[in-house]
Order: C-alpha cells, then structure tokens, then sequence
C-alpha cells in the first residue's frame, strides 16, 4: 500500500485541530489546595444573555443574577434550569438579600438603590446624594446590622454616549435608619464590593487599578486605613489605557477572597496573598457561592453563565 503523506499530514493535522479545539471549550479548574480539585469540568450553563451581572445564591438554593440589558433578573435552580425570576427590574446590576428575604438591588434604569423584591414590597432608599444624582450604581454589600455598601462606578465614554457628564464615582452606605453617607470618591472605578466575615474589612474592587482595596470598617460604619490589599494579575493594557478588570467579589468560609478580573477568577488568602486563577472561557464580570451546601462557584460574564464544583465552601452568613 503506497503511503499518502498529504492525507497523513491532513488526517494529522485535524485530529490536532480537534484537540485543541476540545481543550479550548473544556475548560478545567487548576488545583489550588483547599479551594479546588485540579481537572474539574467548568460547566458553561448557558450563553447569549443580554448583560450578566449581579449574581448571588438565593435562600432557596437558586442562583439569581441580573440579566441588565434585557431589564430583569434570571434564576438558575440547582439542577441547571434557567428561567426568568423577575421582570421589569429598572435595570437591577448588583443583588443583595437581605434578613427579611427581600431582594435589594443597585439599579441603573433610573439610578438608584431600593428593594425590589417582593414587587408589593417595593421601596425606593437612595437615589442621590448631596442633591447629585447617582450615575451607574454598581454592586453592594449589607452588613449584619441592616447597612448597606455600595459602588457607583460613574461614568466613562461609549460608543453611545462618546462625552459623558462628568463622572461622579465613589462609595457610599446607607445604614438601618436610612442615613446615607459618602465613604469614598477617590477610586478611579468602583466596582464590586464585599465585607470579610467578621465584617470589620471592606474590600472594594477598583477596575481602573492594579490592586483590590481594603479599609477597616468601623463599628460606627466609617472606613479607615486603606491598603492595597491583593495585587491583580489581570492589570493589563487595552485599548490605550491600563485595567485590571475587576469586578465582583466574593468570600469563602475560610475568609479567601475571590475577584473576577481580565484574568479569570483570581483567589486570595486572607492576607492578601494569590493562590491561584480559575481560568474561563469568557472574562467573568460577577461571582458568587450558592446551592444548599454552597461549594459551588457560579460566575457571569459576557452573556455567559457558569458551573464551577470547589472544595471550599462559600461564607453562608449572607446571601453574597
């Protein structure tokens, strides 16, 4: 039989593209001691939602996440069924569930603040402050006491709107009476934010810059003392200016700190030292444990939703 080297080649060559293509879309966690097992399937649950963002594990066992383009909030029950939770969300980003069950939402609609779950008990809790508006509400946070911490990214130019207002960013709370404070307006982008378990840290995620910051949190709600908390991995350039990327926070009952940034989901120990990245098909923009026993990691981002089994276990002392 005369040997065909092109077909070889061709025959070669496709079993390699294949190969390559099957390792692209299976993508696997990396084995990080006590976080998770090396060569677990990451599941992608679905694509093609219109704006991923605000996820957090439900009190019934659910997974809730914003779906802000599309103006509702999507739930994905544990055996992996996908179905709208709630329309006409004003445009919800982050979530938050608070320990009357209500859902409480930053919403960028009309910007504001409020409850938005159950619709009878609606209420609205901040939309400005100092007679200015708020710009893009992002993500919050409540602490054990009934406050409630949150970012306001501003604003910065789109293909839509090229010149913006001048942007307004910072960090705010709003505490069980209602008394709304400024904490911070110097982060370049504010972005997703999140409070250690003993709730005496506060972390915030600052998109424009190399590193998540952290402030101690005072019993009285001031922040003091901030730090460079966790250095980024994914600090890189694009399009002419440099980003880190990050996004959501979340927190695991060993107090680790996880960040979704241009490199994946990038883990830190609670003084700040990198563990590992859980590497994804797509940048993530939100993360957050759920399930009854809460080991799983489910993370959003760019119209993707995903699947992530660990060995840690996620802080279940609140919802996000």
């Amino acid at each position: 039989m005369l040997y065909q080297p092109s077909r070889a080649l061709f025959t070669l060559l496709g079993a390699m593209s294949f190969a390559a293509i099957a390792q692209a879309d299976d993508s696997v966690t990396p084995a990080i001691p006590g976080v998770s097992a090396g060569g677990v399937v990451i599941e992608t649950l679905q694509e093609g939602f219109k704006g991923t963002e605000g996820p957090i594990g439900y009190s019934d066992g659910s997974l809730l996440f914003t779906e802000t383009n599309q103006n509702r909030i999507i739930r994905i029950s544990p055996d992996n069924k996908v179905s709208t939770f709630l329309e006409n969300s004003n445009g919800a980003n982050g979530l938050a569930q608070n320990a009357s069950g209500e859902l409480v939402a930053v919403q960028t609609l009309k910007p504001k603040v409020g409850i938005i779950y159950p619709v009878s008990q609606q209420k609205d809790l901040a939309s400005s402050f100092e007679g200015v508006d708020f710009q893009r509400p992002n993500d919050l946070v409540l602490h054990k006491n009934g406050s409630i911490f949150f970012t306001d990214s501003g604003t910065r130019p789109t293909k839509e709107v090229p010149n913006p207002p001048p942007s307004h960013p910072g960090v705010f709370s709003i505490s069980a009476t209602g008394e709304l404070k400024r904490l911070a307006n110097d982060i370049e982008r504010p972005n997703g934010i999140q409070l250690n378990k003993s709730e005496t840290i506060l972390y915030v995620a600052n998109t424009l810059g190399e590193h998540v910051l952290a402030y101690d949190l005072t019993a009285d709600g001031a922040i003091l003392n901030r730090r460079n908390f966790a250095k980024l991995a994914g600090w890189q350039q694009e399009d002419n200016a440099w980003s880190s990327g990050a996004d959501g926070l979340a927190i695991d009952d060993q107090d680790r700190l996880y960040v979704a940034s241009n490199a994946g989901i990038e883990v830190f120990d609670a003084q700040g030292k990198a563990l590992g990245i859980i590497a994804l098909p797509k940048k993530p923009q939100n993360i957050a444990f759920a399930g009854a026993d809460k080991k799983t990691l489910y993370a959003v981002g760019r119209g993707s939703a995903y699947k992530i089994p660990l060995l840690a276990q996620g802080y279940k002392g609140r919802a996000k």
